[in-house]
């Protein structure tokens, strides 16, 4: 009997994993009040959405570019309310020459990404150490399966430009540089870990920490 129940929770548990993703919405849409102070944001009357709700145009231009050379404009339902409950949101990235978007993950959604310009080295490595990557140019795409470390490099001679799409709306972003030095993980594993020196841990630290 015990095997039985076991075997039902492993497949009703597997069941969940693999659904397991945004709700999915019970009305047409949900444009999110801007005046509520709650957590779970409250749709506003249907009557009272109007076409500027479902569109936007913050991503025309690059952003500001960061030292790695990374501009990087999220499209998500803090800027965009049409996305709320939609289970999707996006992002323009911009490299300068060299530009590097660092590795990093997403614990809640799927990315694939188009570029639009250039030539960027894009890649993402597996659970089992295996490395996914490849120069790819205007026109490619390239998707990097959910919570799984990818990065981006601009190789080429220009600028470079992609766009990326999120199955989920609040897909999560963890830097893992800043993510493992800026953080305040005490010191002694991160040197034990690395292979650092106090001395080489405090440059690091203060590199990515927050400023």
């Amino acid at each position: 009997m015990f095997l039985k129940l076991t075997v039902v929770f492993i497949v009703l548990l597997q069941s969940y994993v693999n659904l397991a993703s945004d709700p999915d919405p019970v009305t047409d849409f949900c444009i999110p009040q801007t005046d509520t102070a709650t957590i779970l944001l409250q749709c506003k009357n249907s009557s009272l959405a109007t076409v500027d709700d479902f569109v936007f145009s913050g991503i025309k231009n690059p952003g500001k570019f960061s030292e790695t050379g990374l501009s990087s404009i999220p499209v998500n339902v803090n800027v965009f309310p049409g996305l709320n409950t939609l289970g999707m949101s996006m992002v323009r990235a911009d490299f300068e020459i060299g530009g590097v978007n660092v590795p990093h993950f997403h614990p809640r959604a799927t990315e694939i990404a188009v570029v639009l310009e250039g030539k960027i080295y894009s890649g993402f490595i597996d659970t089992e150490n295996r490395i996914y990557a490849k120069v790819i140019e205007k026109g490619d795409v390239m998707v990097f399966p959910r919570g799984l470390v990818h990065f981006q490099m601009n190789v080429g001679s220009t600028k470079a430009t992609l766009l990326g799409s999120f199955d989920s709306q609040n897909p999560g972003l963890l830097r893992i540089p800043s993510g493992i030095f800026g953080s305040g993980i005490k010191e002694e594993l991160l040197e034990k870990a690395f292979g650092l020196n106090a001395e080489e841990l405090a440059k690091l630290r203060k590199r990515f920490g927050p400023h």
